[in-house]
């Protein structure tokens, strides 16, 4: 008898279940059906039979909202999320404008809300990214995955699996409190091959003047707007509230914070090496503050890549945006400094079975009318889960869908294959953890930016393609998308609860 190759078996993500608190319903749908509840008896009530009548436009105003939605967000929630906006706009919170001469308190950073309140450390001359708010420190490794797709299918089993190896023991051990993989493509130069030709020329004294040195050049020229960088980071993020004894026996205190971040950089380097995977650098307080400033003004990124490597990156002040600006009445888009962004969540993974380096339709997304590089940032936030609390959700989601099924048989509606597909997705997640396996909290964001609105509807529509190809779907994060532009573009483990 013939069996599959274990790297020819493909990827098969878990489902995301769709019960909802109750049949499907979010809390804030429910919390809209139990004011058309309370409005139906308090009428009733005061009015007797009529109440129905005259209570009518408030209770099916309240029922209607509750059971539709917008953006394939619910209309309760999604007003919500307008309200809140609307009352930014007349308090001015919607833009932010730099002010240099503004005092600031000492290693706090240019960034809008309170992620200004963030401080960047040198520990060692790797970044120790310091969150005051949920007590953690970050350190930021750019990993070496060059050529991932050119290698043969049990090359790309055997470095996925690997990875896999590096990521499930981060959910049984104590004060790893999110780990994020972030992949960014943006334009870059071809200073390396200019500087090659430039070499060459002078060597063999070639006269500039030529039609085979001139059509070289134009050769260069057009070639340099398809020219694109594609990047991959892993940020650690580590809870210090979790690790208060390892710092207290550090001495405790700041130094204490960038001793256990140097230590851990250390150890996730010598795993992810043990893995076969190579950390091409951790990034130092300056290059961290460049993926600030490149994401929010993508102009400048060519001044930054032809730096010379002594005067690599930018300075931290300079880490966040001059200019940010929510626009009122255009929801699903944030304006930085040369640059237009949407930021949407992906909702739907492939649920069909997926080969490793199903991703890479996102990874090389192109305008479909150009066919340039669409520029983007994609991350994927990890919260392990302790097996306590993964066995104990999943006792919980099944319990609702049990709830759920009782309903559906006192209404006589049969289930769908979608609830039967819940079902056995939460068996196999079960299965999964008895078997050993980890298990992360995951959520995935993927930023697009253009130089205009124009172009950005154009790369939307082309990176909306691609996800097809993949198996997936996004969703604009309407209202919200200066803090989701955020969890992209400085990449310090925070995600969108």
């Amino acid at each position: 008898m013939s069996t599959t190759p274990e790297y020819l078996r493909p990827v098969r993500l878990p489902r995301r279940s769709r019960q909802g608190v109750v049949m499907g319903m979010d809390g804030w749908q429910i919390g809209f059906l139990t004011g058309a509840a309370l409005v139906v008896l308090i009428f009733v009530n005061r009015f007797g039979p009529l109440g129905l009548l005259y209570g009518a436009p408030l209770y099916l105003l309240f029922g209607i909202t509750a059971l539709t939605s917008i953006h394939g967000v619910s209309t309760p929630r999604m007003a919500g999320l307008w309200l809140m906006k609307q009352v930014r706009h007349t308090a001015g919170a919607t833009t932010q404008t730099f002010r240099p001469e503004q005092p600031r308190l000492t290693g706090t950073l240019n960034l809008p809300g309170t992620r200004a309140s963030i401080q960047l450390w040198d520990a060692g001359g790797t970044a120790a990214v310091y969150n005051p708010h949920d007590r953690s420190v970050s350190v930021i490794a750019e990993l070496e995955v060059q050529g991932f797709l050119m290698h043969d299918l049990p090359e790309r089993f055997d470095l996925a699996e690997q990875f896999d190896r590096v990521l499930g023991p981060f959910t049984q051990r104590p004060g790893v409190k999110r780990v994020t993989l972030q992949e960014r493509t943006l334009p870059t130069t071809i200073r390396a091959a200019r500087e090659h030709y430039e070499t060459v020329r002078r060597v063999r004294d070639l006269n500039p003047e030529s039609p085979v040195a001139r059509n070289y050049q134009d050769v260069m020229d057009h070639a340099e707007r398809f020219e694109v960088a594609h990047r991959n980071y892993l940020v650690l993020t580590l809870d210090l509230v979790t690790l208060g004894s390892q710092l207290k026996a550090l001495g405790g205190g700041k130094d204490a914070i960038v001793a256990l971040a140097h230590i851990e950089a250390g150890n996730l380097a010598d795993a992810l090496s043990a893995a076969k995977i190579k950390v091409r650098r951790w990034l130092s307080p300056r290059e961290f503050a460049a993926l600030g400033r490149l994401a929010f003004d993508p102009e400048f990124a060519a001044t930054v890549q032809n730096r010379p490597d002594h005067l690599t990156g930018v300075d931290p002040a300079a880490i966040g945006p001059m200019y940010l600006d929510e626009p009122k009445g255009r929801n699903g888009i944030v304006v930085t400094d040369s640059a237009v962004h949407t930021t949407m969540w992906v909702h739907e993974w492939p649920r069909s079975d997926s080969p490793v380096g199903f991703l890479a339709p996102v990874v090389f997304a192109r305008h479909p009318h150009t066919g340039e590089a669409i520029t983007h940032i994609f991350s994927i936030v990890l919260t392990p889960v302790p097996v306590s609390k993964a066995l104990k959700r999943i006792r919980d989601e099944k319990k609702v869908w049990r709830g759920n099924e009782k309903l559906r048989a006192k209404r006589g509606a049969d289930g769908s294959a979608a609830d039967a597909a819940d079902w056995r997705a939460l068996e196999q997640q079960e299965q999964e953890i008895a078997n050993g396996h980890g298990e992360f909290q995951y959520g995935a964001y993927l930023t697009v930016t253009a130089p205009d609105e124009e172009r950005l509807d154009q790369a939307i529509a082309g990176m909306r393609n691609a996800l097809s190809r993949a198996g997936m779907e996004a969703q604009i994060l309407y209202c919200q998308q200066a803090e989701a532009l955020m969890v992209n573009a400085i990449p310090v483990g925070l995600g969108m609860k």
